[in-house]
């Protein structure tokens, strides 16, 4: 998903659904800023949400899409495919470019794609008609789910309730960009790169360790138990409810910054440098935990290249690892499916030992903001 700032920077607010603004949501840091990284850099492969029901979760991913300006897309391409982007392309397009066909662009809002949980395989990827495929010899494709998210958000929420086989094929289109249907001998494929949002309740079952270790990061949330923070967030709702449209204009300078922040850091993110050692010592942190494999190492590395280009800068430090890797390994130390998730402590002792820090006397809570 590659974002491009709009031609008018001031959205019309009164020409679209009122969605609650992503810069009024009040708390939740952990989630928006694993959510905005991810749209910063879509390969650090998503974000697992965990929390208790009412805490927002699907506001805040909602808001996050709306936030998000809009994209060129070829007009008549069901999978929202880039017109000038050839690693954004499906096959068909780049022939007809390659044909030197004129195709028409448009401007289309990011897609958020809901995936239910009754969802076939077929609805998920898309069906080939077979009979009209071998009686008029065309390859007849009814795009589906993945089509529809391409350079997009798929949400699904309750995740860890979803069949465990559609999971695997959501986390290997997310991980490769591309959705592939055979049938019968005959092959299609098409884009689909997409920010994987799941969501879910912990107390409703866990995922299996090997799809957990499959999501980038994981996030954490938990009920506001302050009672003048829930009143605010009372207040606030109520306040957008009785006139969404003079809310969002209230929130519209704060709403632009931060798309803005997220168009500069895209553009940015391929000169963030981060130095041998550090990534030395993110290693050395995932070996301590006993992280299998390496997505480990490569998300947190990724994460904090992300979070030094949402501030502006071209070089990671120290902090920026320790803002990310917690989100990036906490899901990755449960070896036994009948474990609890680590809430992320024993990732810190480790961080901290590692890159000679103190140990912190509470746990820190993960704010990125320009600077």
């Amino acid at each position: 998903m590659t974002l491009t700032a709009p031609a008018n920077p001031a959205l019309n607010v009164t020409a679209r659904r009122a969605v609650y603004p992503f810069t009024a949501i009040v708390g939740q840091e952990e989630m928006k800023l694993a959510l905005m990284l991810n749209v910063i850099d879509p390969k650090i492969g998503g974000v697992m949400i965990m929390g208790d029901r009412g805490t927002g979760k699907s506001t805040t991913i909602r808001a996050l899409a709306d936030l998000l300006p809009e994209i060129d897309v070829v007009a008549d391409d069901p999978f929202n495919c880039h017109p000038t982007d050839p690693d954004l392309m499906s096959d068909e397009l780049r022939q007809r470019i390659t044909k030197g066909e004129n195709v028409p662009v448009v401007k289309r809002k990011v897609q958020m794609i809901d995936l239910p949980l009754g969802a076939t395989e077929d609805r998920v990827c898309g069906t080939i008609d077979i009979e009209k495929a071998l009686s008029e010899g065309v390859k007849a494709f009814e795009p589906g789910l993945l089509a529809k998210a391409n350079r997009g958000i798929l949400y699904v929420d309750e995740v860890n309730l979803l069949d465990d086989h559609l999971v695997d094929v959501l986390l290997d289109s997310a991980a490769s960009g591309w959705n592939t249907v055979e049938r019968e001998g005959i092959s299609i494929r098409h884009p689909a790169r997409f920010v994987l949002v799941g969501s879910g309740n912990p107390e409703e079952g866990e995922l299996r360790p090997q799809l957990l270790d499959r999501f980038g990061m994981h996030a954490e949330i938990r009920t506001v138990k302050d009672p003048t923070l829930r009143v605010k967030i009372v207040e606030e709702r109520s306040a957008f409810d009785s006139d969404p449209q003079g809310y969002l204009e209230k929130c519209q300078v704060e709403q632009d910054a931060v798309q803005k922040s997220l168009i500069d850091a895209q553009n940015l993110l391929k000169s963030v440098q981060i130095d041998y050692d550090l990534r030395v010592q993110i290693s050395q942190v995932c070996a301590e935990l006993d992280v299998d494999g390496l997505r480990g190492d490569l998300v947190t590395n990724r994460a904090a290249k992300a979070i030094a280009a949402f501030e502006g800068r071209t070089n990671v430090t120290v902090d920026d690892i320790r803002r990310v890797v917690t989100l990036c390994l906490r899901h990755r130390l449960r070896k036994d499916p009948l474990e609890s998730i680590d809430s992320g402590s024993k990732v810190e002792k480790v961080f901290c030992r590692v890159f000679g820090l103190p140990e912190p006397e509470q746990k820190m809570p993960a704010v990125a903001g320009k600077r």
